[in-house]
């Protein structure tokens, strides 16, 4: 099989086919091409071969003669483009496009054209023409024919989306599409088990591929299956709705758990803030149970007794000074200070008619007044009294 150089030849052909037209004119009657009646338009698959059936008859010759010379050609018309030169058969050599060829071996009268692989751009209009001279350059006649080819594409699988957020109350779309579909897909939605269902218009849109749902509810949880059909066989994809109850349920229990974890962060940190605070109360408490508690003087308990609230240093001053200038009066007691607890009680002194109280020591355990000074203790007085018990 010979190949031509394309675009150069082309415009030689086209030339010679016209020629040989004009030419032939004359004797037209004398040749005829046939091709099928209901062949002259075929659809077939992609991928695969077809036939493009095609002979001629000469007027009175029932076979071919040995002076038959054919010149065969098959062009390809396609809207918005050049014609385009698909095979040649010229004073005996053959030549053609990949994957094109003739049925039959030359010289035949039957000038069918094979194409095997089809591809969507084998699609158009294929004319034959046929034109028959003797050994002597003579025309017997010229005829041609054009067959419709189609190339059909089966749907290529197609892609689901899911548009919107499928939440209860809202509207979502599932849209399916497929890249190439020859001719052009139609598409049909359904819901599988356990609770199956088919969808129509005008929730359904065929053409598009676009289901819509609206108002959703849990219940249209499930797989939403699509399915791309033409007149060669169909392809399907396919989705999962999962309606969800809340807005923002992931969100919201994000919410939840982050708010349990910095609850019980901050629970934490007032229990260490509480423990921090309460030791160096414990620690105090500790100091004040450990120290001993000061010791005071006890005083004579009666109508006339110095007042609680005067202090201790104010009632030795007032006595220092006192002494100084005066000896104190007969009758009067001047009880010497006692290092004893709190808890001793003052004594009462005992009282008569017309007689002098007598001085009580109240020194505790026989210790002597110089023994207390060699202690470093300070001698208190008491004031004095008349017998009317009033401080003098």
């Amino acid at each position: 099989m010979v190949f031509l150089p394309g675009p150069p030849a082309t415009p030689l052909l086209r030339f010679l086919f016209l020629g040989l037209s004009t030419l032939a004119s004359p004797s037209r009657a004398q040749l005829e091409l046939h091709v099928p009646p209901g062949l002259t338009k075929l659809q077939v698959a992609e991928g695969t071969e077809v036939v493009l059936p095609a002979w001629y008859t000469l007027q009175g010759e029932v076979s071919v003669q040995p002076w038959e010379e054919p010149v065969v050609m098959w062009f390809l018309e396609q809207e918005g483009k050049d014609l385009n030169q698909v095979l040649a058969y010229i004073n005996g050599v053959l030549s053609s496009k990949p994957r094109a060829s003739l049925v039959y071996s030359m010289p035949s009268r039957n000038v069918s054209l094979r194409l095997e692989g089809l591809q969507e751009k084998d699609s158009g209009s294929y004319r034959c023409s046929v034109n028959v001279q003797d050994n002597q350059g003579k025309s017997k006649g010229h005829s041609s024919k054009t067959l419709e080819l189609k190339v059909l594409v089966p749907p290529a699988p197609p892609s689901c989306r899911l548009l919107g957020v499928p939440h209860v109350g809202t509207n979502v779309t599932l849209s399916c599409q497929s890249p190439r579909s020859k001719p052009a897909a139609e598409y049909q939605w359904e819901r599988l088990p356990p609770s199956p269902q088919i969808f129509f218009a005008p929730a359904l849109d065929d053409i598009r591929g676009s289901l819509s749902l609206t108002n959703l509810s849990t219940s249209m949880s499930g797989v939403y299956v699509c399915k791309a059909r033409n007149l060669l066989g169909s392809a399907q994809c396919n989705v999962t709705l999962e309606v969800s109850t809340g807005p923002r349920a992931a969100v919201i229990a994000g919410a939840v758990v982050g708010s349990l974890v910095g609850l019980v962060l901050l629970a934490g940190l007032v229990l260490l803030y509480q423990r921090r605070g309460k030791a160096p109360e414990e620690l105090a408490n500790d100091i004040k149970e450990d120290a001993t508690a000061p010791r005071t003087l006890p005083w004579p308990k009666s109508s006339d007794t110095i007042s609680k609230n005067g202090t201790l240093s104010s009632v030795t001053s007032a006595r220092a000074l006192r002494s100084s200038h005066a000896s104190p009066r007969p009758g009067a007691m001047t009880p010497t200070p006692s290092l004893s607890s709190q808890a001793l009680s003052s004594p009462r002194l005992p009282r008569t008619e017309g007689a002098h109280p007598q001085p009580v020591s109240l020194t505790p355990g026989g210790v002597s007044s110089s023994t207390l000074s060699h202690m470093g203790a300070m001698p208190m007085v008491a004031p004095a009294q008349n017998q009317a018990g009033s401080l003098v």
